[in-house]
């Protein structure tokens, strides 16, 4: 995917990550999850966050705490 996925803009929910072209935070994805809410119930509520958009976050999410888990 080569467009940008996240956006940050002091104007726009006070600088919080957002997904790009929206004022959905990045954190309620992710609260939503933690929730036991399905990325489903997420898009459903958030129709402006595109699905495969919400799937790059979370794979580089995990790729990004992979990268930093050190081996056991």
């Amino acid at each position: 995917m080569g467009s940008i996925l996240v956006s940050r803009n002091p104007e726009i929910m006070s600088g919080t990550p957002c997904f790009a072209g929206t004022r959905v935070p990045l954190q309620t994805l992710f609260d939503y999850l933690e929730g036991s809410s399905s990325l489903d119930e997420f898009l459903d509520d958030f129709p402006s966050v595109a699905r495969e958009v919400a799937v790059a976050v979370l794979e580089l999410a995990r790729a990004h705490l992979l990268a930093d888990a050190s081996p056991a």
